[in-house]
């Protein structure tokens, strides 16, 4: 008769442990696939996380939607897009927004996400209500996307909106009027002009707009050139 493997004897809750170390989503679902107990830990392991980051995984939107319904106690979820990462779309967000873990979420980077649409952010957006950090720059969302920060995220601190050139001055106004702890925007490329910023320090005049030069540029504006 053969001997049980010493890794067979562990315990569940100290299998669970060694699989939370693990930082390679391939070889969890490889070890997933083992037996039961090995799927059952990494489920554990899974439910232990804080944060998730797929950037750089190639990853779908039903894999990446299956790991963070698993990840009950998930504050901190970067689905960054990346040259062979993370291609999630409009029915990803979809699934995501409905994780046990999603009300308890602190920070969330969507950045370069090309596939999704305000369809799914407004979606996922509307359970997170204690999200502080948003990074959804790179995107290609309107103000329809910001209304529903704006109604949802009131413990938001800081979001970067970096080349969202689809937003206007009066997305951006209904989001600081709104979202009253909010520190800090980042508008790099966006296309909203320079009374934008001035009207938004009005409401928020310790709100930090990034890059500095713009925040410089609607404290300091250029004078006007007269005809001779």
């Amino acid at each position: 008769m053969d001997e049980e493997a010493e890794i067979d004897r562990l315990p569940l809750h100290l299998l669970a442990y060694i699989f939370s170390l693990v930082t390679s989503f391939t070889e969890l679902a490889q070890a997933s696939g083992v037996c039961k107990k090995w799927r059952k830990a990494v489920n554990q392991s899974m439910a232990r996380r804080e944060s998730l980051s797929f950037a750089g995984w190639k990853m779908d939107d039903d894999s990446t939607s299956r790991l963070v319904h698993l990840a009950y106690n998930l504050k901190e979820l970067d689905i960054s897009k990346s040259r062979w990462g993370c291609h999630v779309t409009d029915n990803g967000l979809y699934q995501i927004a409905s994780a046990r873990c999603v009300a308890n979420l602190s920070s969330i980077s969507l950045w370069g996400m090309t596939a999704i649409t305000d369809s799914g952010v407004v979606q996922l957006v509307s359970r997170t209500s204690s999200l502080q950090h948003l990074n959804i720059g790179g995107t290609f969302i309107t103000d329809e996307s910001l209304f529903a920060i704006a109604e949802h995220c009131h413990h938001l601190k800081t979001i970067s909106m970096w080349c969202c050139r689809h937003v206007t001055e009066r997305g951006l106004l209904v989001l600081v009027n709104k979202c009253r702890k909010l520190e800090s925007i980042n508008l790099w490329g966006t296309r909203v002009p320079v009374d934008c910023f001035i009207a938004l320090l009005t409401i928020s005049p310790a709100l930090q707009i990034k890059p500095i030069q713009l925040l410089l540029n609607a404290q300091n504006p250029p004078p006007l050139l007269h005809a001779v």
